[in-house]
């Protein structure tokens, strides 16, 4: 699958989710059902990944948290 080809799936997941949920709700849920949605269409994905922030000799084991990580 090329990039573009992922691309387009991850946002017409996205916004087949939003449009069956609509506005307002936490980003969880949204966050939760687009994992589902994602799942479904075959792909693999990790979600609240975390990240290390590392500057110079400083190493925060998880400095940030990666919301979802989408692989085909």
């Amino acid at each position: 699958m090329t990039e573009n080809e992922l691309s387009h799936l991850i946002v017409g997941s996205a916004m087949k989710v939003h449009t069956a949920l609509g506005p307002g709700l936490f980003e969880s849920a949204y966050e939760a059902c687009l994992q589902y949605e994602l799942i479904k269409s075959g792909l693999r994905v990790e979600a609240q990944n975390p990240l290390p922030l590392v500057d110079e000799s400083v190493k925060l084991e998880c400095g940030y948290r990666i919301d979802l990580l989408v692989g085909s």
